[in-house]
């Protein structure tokens, strides 16, 4: 279909001009010789942009502005202003104008203005559309991706979430496999129970069993009453068990019988009680390999991988970077109270050649600090670029380090940053103390 655009000014002459040259680039388009003709037209017909100038006689173009935002908000609006100053420009962004020209100007420029804001309309309804979807079906505006492999993990989701079956997923840290587990279980014939999900890393051993599984009243010494374990809380619905590798064997002999056995037996009881609850773990370390090592149980294994579903790392679906940051400096921007028209060229160039070892949780951490320190409307490759930044992308053919080698010294670069504090750099890495203990140990001689 062809653009629709309004155009508003009190010039006739400029409005016939700019009428004939849009026309010829095959846009429909409709002359308001002024605001109060253009607001009327607003409230007429849809347009896809609209092109006032900023100065009219009877109405001024910021009425304009504020009321095509009210009656057709996915317009895009672009001002003209024979001003052409730096705080004209920047308050006419504030007001919520998609883009300007200063006159006089080429009519090349205004092609170039409706074009990008064409595009970026687009780009907009695109994602949008996409979140939707996505929202609709997975409960989670988060879970996005137009990649092969993305589309792969939501074909996953739609064929497990209805059945019963037990699900592994699997995938490096930072790739939503919490958002997956709560896809599936909100695809489900559980949606309406609860989801509770345990970090096994995060609750010291000790602890962990009590978590789980509850205790009675003098269980242990601080056991002043009885309390509930998660498994309890999740009847019904779903128990969502992340980082199942780091629990330790005495407790997965445990966690197998209560999934045999469909009980749990709270610490320091003599009964059982029998509970209806789904499983789906999650774990960022080969299981097969720790089986094999004698640190995770073969028969849990495979009660736990009945269904495995493997999480593909930011670096494998690099095609979804834009659409991701988008919707990270959206969110941002709606926190912080700013207001953003994207990523410059250069932004997006660098966010496509970074390896991104703490992938999805790191785009997000570095657009977010990105959109906190911005100091215009439009995040550029030095905004985002910053000592917490993923080291540099596939250029460097020569010398590939292992996966191993750059989570040390992503890990490395995070607690130079913390100063040492291993808690604060847990929270940044998304991880436990416990797992960044176990993640930057010191390699084997």
């Amino acid at each position: 279909m062809p653009t629709r655009v309004l155009i508003a000014d009190n010039d006739l002459e400029m409005l016939k001009l700019l009428r004939q040259h849009l026309e010829a680039e095959g846009c429909q388009v409709v002359a308001a010789a002024g605001g109060a003709a253009a607001i009327a037209a607003l409230g007429a017909e849809e347009y896809d942009i609209v092109l006032t100038d900023l100065v009219m006689d009877d109405i001024d173009g910021l009425a304009v502005l504020a009321e095509a935002q009210r009656r057709q908000p996915t317009a895009r609006v672009i001002l003209m202003t024979a001003f052409a100053s730096l705080e004209t420009a920047i308050a006419a962004m504030r007001h919520g104008a998609d883009d300007y020209l200063s006159k006089p100007f080429k009519m090349a420029e205004v092609s170039v203005a409706v074009r990008r804001a064409v595009e970026d309309r687009r780009l907009r309804d695109e994602n949008r559309r996409l979140r939707d979807e996505v929202g609709r079906r997975y409960a989670s505006s988060t879970l996005l991706g137009e990649s092969r492999a993305m589309q792969a993990v939501f074909e996953h989701i739609d064929a497990v979430a209805a059945s019963e079956a037990t699900i592994l997923l699997i995938g490096e840290s930072g790739t939503g496999k919490e958002l997956v587990a709560r896809a599936i279980h909100a695809g489900g014939a559980r949606r309406d129970r609860p989801f509770v999900a345990v970090n096994c890393a995060a609750i010291p051993d000790a602890l962990l069993e009590s978590e789980l599984f509850g205790h009675e009243r003098g269980a242990f010494t601080g056991a002043e009453r009885k309390r509930r374990g998660l498994f309890a809380e999740a009847h019904g619905g779903t128990m969502f068990l992340d980082e199942i590798a780091d629990m330790s064997l005495a407790l997965q002999a445990k966690l197998l019988r209560a999934l045999q056995e469909k009980a749990v037996r709270s610490v320091g009881a003599n009964e059982e009680v029998r509970l209806d609850v789904r499983v789906i773990s999650a774990t960022n370390r080969d299981l097969a390999t720790l089986v094999r090592d004698g640190q995770f149980r073969e028969d849990l294994y495979y009660r736990l991988a009945v269904i495995p579903v493997r999480l593909p790392a930011l670096r494998e679906r690099v095609e979804d970077i834009p659409l991701l940051a988008r919707h990270f400096l959206d969110r941002a921007a709606a926190t912080l109270g700013k207001r953003f028209d994207g990523f410059a060229d250069d932004a997006l160039t660098w966010l496509g050649t970074q390896r991104w070892p703490g992938n999805v949780r790191q785009l997000e951490n570095v657009v977010e600090r990105a959109a906190t320190l911005a100091r215009t409307g439009i995040i550029t490759a030095a905004d985002l670029s910053t000592d917490l930044a993923p080291v540099s992308g596939p250029g460097d053919t020569q010398l590939r380090p292992t996966l191993e080698t750059l989570e040390r010294e992503y890990i490395g670069r995070v607690l130079a940053e913390t100063k040492g504090d291993k808690n604060a750099a847990a929270r940044i890495l998304g991880v436990s103390v416990r797992t960044l203990q176990r993640m930057f140990k010191p390699p084997h001689p």
